[in-house]
């Protein structure tokens, strides 16, 4: 596990490495669906930008004003911060290249934040993924063992996963190999990351993501 300053430096350089795809999208790509079930590509955005602005007393109070509802939380944030036009949302993000707030919630929760959102935007609009393979492993590291609200850990349970282009795996059981991008994106709960994946434990982390 990469200690704090390593994470903040993966955290800004996968911030840097997204606004060039920000950057370069069009209004209709802007106003595309996401993988995340009913937000578009807009919103996602402005969820990144929410989780990089945020501070811990900031999101205690917003705890409290969603009743303690973490979804309610975050779905009100984006739709919040997705009223702002695109340049704003990649300036202000811009702004966030250098800083370390984060809400009460490990360093390494923030590169989860941007690697995974990152792909929530690019894949469904075919763009290639940006993310480097340092920043993956930790993902995967992370994901993999975590509870609520990811759940990666109960998902990929009694399985095996193998990056096929990184150096890594992590449990025992049947394997589930694939591109290590790919693999984020299903320990994290995208069907979408099934595509590229193969083993005799596909079919269980299929049905897995299928059942929610």
């Amino acid at each position: 596990m990469a200690d704090k300053a390593k994470t903040w430096q993966m955290i800004h350089d996968e911030r840097r490495a997204l606004l060039p795809t920000l950057e370069g999208l069009t209004p209709e790509q802007w106003a595309a669906p996401s993988l995340c079930a009913g937000w578009s590509v807009h919103l996602v955005a402005a969820h990144i930008l929410s989780g990089a602005e945020q501070t811990g007393p900031k999101f205690l109070a917003g705890m409290v004003a969603s009743g303690f509802r973490f979804n309610a939380l975050m779905d009100r944030e984006a739709h919040r911060l997705g009223t702002l036009a695109p340049a704003e949302i990649v300036e202000r993000l811009r702004a966030r290249t250098t800083t370390s707030n984060h809400p009460p919630a490990p360093a390494m929760a923030m590169l989860g934040e941007v690697v995974v959102h990152g792909e929530d935007i690019r894949r469904p609009l075919g763009l290639p993924g940006a993310a480097s393979g340092e920043a993956t492993v930790a993902c995967l590291d992370m994901l993999s063992r975590s509870g609520f609200p990811v759940g990666g850990r109960k998902r990929v349970q009694g399985l095996r996963l193998v990056a096929a282009d990184l150096d890594w795996s992590r449990g025992e059981g049947p394997e589930v190999r694939g591109p290590g991008a790919s693999l984020v994106l299903a320990v994290s709960g995208r069907a979408a990351g099934l595509e590229g994946l193969a083993g005799d434990g596909l079919p269980t982390l299929r049905a897995r993501l299928a059942g929610g």
